[in-house]
Order: C-alpha cells, then structure tokens, then sequence
C-alpha cells in the first residue's frame, strides 16, 4: 500500500491574506478559490487550503523542500519584506539560516502565526 498526502487545511486569521503570502513568498502560483478555501498548490502536488478560523489560531509548522536556487530567491523575500527570521525553530539565533545536513535552512511567521521553514535537504539526509 501506498499512502501521499495530497492536501491539509491550514486555518488562519484571513486566508485571503495568507494563501497570498505563502504563495508569493515561496513563488508558487496565485491561490484558487476551491468551495470555502484557498488553496497554494505546491510542486509535489500537495495543497494547503486555507480557511478563515473565527477563533484563536493555534500554531502549526510547515517545512518545504527547496532547491538551492529556490532557498537563494525565497531567502531574498523574506529578506526584502524584512520579515524576522531565525535558524531555529525556538527563535534563538535570529537573523541566521542554518547549515544542517549540509544544507541550509530557516523559520519565519507568516501573519496569523504558523511557522514556516525552507530547507535544502531533508533532515537526516547529510552529514
């Protein structure tokens, strides 16, 4: 048997302005309109559907697997929108990427929250 993921709900504050951010930040195609969400497809086929939430958010962490050309373009938006960043998922070493597995890899907030993160190798993968 073979399972994949195929889609997740990510509930937000607005998903208007948050399937917006994710998509341009990560350079992926505009977000579509699917019944009461917003859905950012990604390159390997899975969605996240954004939903409007009329509570409290509670954080979640999404991480994406990016080229190293990728992670260079990203980086620089994150950067050009001077949005706070760290290498670590505790916040301890702001304004830094890290280098694990040999890759490089870094956490930002996008606005209701969540936590999102590039990476250019899977964890586990190096040295």
């Amino acid at each position: 048997m073979s399972a994949e993921l195929n889609h997740t709900i990510v509930r937000v504050r607005d998903k208007r302005e948050s399937a917006q951010f994710l998509a341009e930040i990560l350079g992926l195609g505009n977000p579509e309109a699917f019944g009461p969400f917003l859905a950012v497809q990604t390159g390997n086929g899975v969605s996240l559907d954004f939903a409007d939430d009329h509570g409290p958010v509670s954080p979640q962490h999404y991480a994406f697997l990016v080229s190293e050309s990728d992670f260079d373009q990203i980086f620089g938006r994150i950067r050009d929108r001077r949005l706070p960043y760290w290498a670590d998922p505790g916040k301890h070493r702001p304004d830094e990427f890290n280098t694990n597995d040999g890759g490089r890899g870094v956490y930002w907030e996008d606005p209701s929250g969540h936590v999102l993160e590039i990476i250019t190798r899977p964890y586990g993968s190096g040295t």
